[in-house]
């Protein structure tokens, strides 16, 4: 999947109760992280659930990392952010223009400024991987 026929998605769904369905099976299909790799520096700060990120290591020139959260609505969210980062160039991380993605699946309007607050620690992190690929 790629970030238009994310927002594509997502638009299918004309109220938020099915956007937020389909936001937590969005998590669901997350790979989980070893028990072993959430520790205090995978975490992400900023998050009211607990939320680890572990980049991974490739030679391809692109990022590549998993996520995890105790919370399916958060697991939802990383797996967002996986369809708008996952394989891309560190130029490619830099030009996704989150704000917009944000407002055209409508998450803007429905999260919390707690939940949003934890969305953006995530993509922080997220861009401070791509600037060690």
């Amino acid at each position: 999947m790629d970030t238009e026929e994310l927002v594509e998605n997502f638009q299918l769904f004309d109220d938020w109760e099915d956007r937020y369905a389909y936001l937590i099976d969005l998590g669901r299909k997350l790979p989980p992280l070893a028990e072993s790799e959430r520790t205090a520096g995978s975490k992400v700060d900023g998050c009211l659930s607990q939320v680890w990120f572990v980049r991974r290591e490739q030679d391809d020139g692109r990022l590549w990392f998993d996520a995890d959260s105790d919370s399916s609505i958060v697991r939802g969210l990383i797996g967002v952010i996986r369809v708008l980062y996952l394989g891309r160039t560190p130029s490619e991380v830099a030009s996704v223009d989150i704000d917009q993605v944000f407002g055209d699946i409508g998450l803007q309007e429905h999260l919390t400024v707690n939940r949003r607050n934890g969305f953006f620690s995530m993509i922080g992190r997220v861009r401070r991987f791509a600037d060690e690929v």
